[in-house]
């Protein structure tokens, strides 16, 4: 099956998205979605868009070494980086898995958790039933989408800069992470996929680098926009040095400091 350029994490992406995105990006807002998980028992966890293992250390670490997870992405260089971060014995699975047919029977799981893996689906209304699908009865879906460009000044920045490279068809990259943040339009679906109880939070968290360089490498060359646009013969260092300057003039060199918003979803199947 052919995928959109946009979902594919490859060759180089996987470790330039961990090295300068995970630490400012990620990891603060995987804290916040396994702490979710709190107070329940889980027998079976699955990860959706797994990447490069960042929610997945941190659910293997929070949850009873007796919890199977199995960790799902559309991307296996992506998962085969997250490999890195676990020892052989620790029990965790990966699996190459679409969102939107998802390759588990029925209630076959307590939990399903994606991290900015939904946005990326295509058919995102197929991605929702699936995950309900696979849920048993009583099992969470928990999962969270970046809100607007506006809501995130660095993606504004990014997105911004990248285009005015391009003098047509600029690369829609970062429209697609920072497009699907309708709570009317994701509430829908979810109760159109099953579920009962179904509650959001929009959540903001401070957005630090320790430097405007490092920040942009990882907005350029963390994602598929630097192969895109290497094929169409602008070169990705100029990009990086072009976002890097206005991330500096607006977010500061060294540090970065801005803000970054979220909207964390909740959905229980009963």
């Amino acid at each position: 099956m052919e995928h959109d350029r946009n979902v594919l994490f490859q060759g180089a992406v996987p470790e330039n998205y961990d090295r300068y995105l995970g630490p400012v990006m990620f990891q603060p807002w995987a804290e916040d979605l396994v702490l979710r998980l709190a107070g329940r028992k889980y027998e079976r966890v699955l990860e959706i868009a797994c990447g490069t293992g960042i929610v997945s250390r941190r659910l293997r670490d929070a949850l009873p070494a007796t919890t199977e997870i199995i960790a799902t992405d559309l991307n296996p260089d992506m998962f085969e980086f997250a490999k890195r971060k676990f020892r052989k014995d620790e029990n965790i699975t990966w699996q190459q898995a679409d969102a939107s047919a998802l390759p588990f029977p029925d209630c076959s799981f307590d939990a399903a958790v994606c991290q900015f893996g939904v946005m990326f689906v295509p058919d995102k209304a197929a991605a929702m039933r699936e995950s309900f699908r696979v849920l048993r009865n009583g099992g969470v879906f928990l999962f969270n989408v970046w809100d607007s460009f506006k809501a995130n000044p660095f993606a504004q920045i990014a997105h911004t800069t990248i285009c005015s490279f391009f003098d047509h068809d600029p690369p829609g990259f970062y429209k697609i992470p920072f497009g699907f943040h309708d709570s009317t339009v994701i509430r829908g679906m979810l109760q159109d996929a099953g579920f009962d109880k179904i509650e959001s939070f929009s959540e903001m968290k401070p957005c630090r680098s320790d430097s405007a360089r490092g920040f942009a490498t990882g907005l350029v060359r963390g994602n598929p926009v630097a192969a895109e646009a290497t094929e169409r013969g602008v070169d990705p260092e100029d990009l990086i040095e072009a976002v890097a300057k206005q991330i500096g003039k607006a977010l500061g060199s060294a540090p970065v400091e801005s803000t970054m918003r979220v909207i964390v979803w909740q959905a229980t199947k009963f």
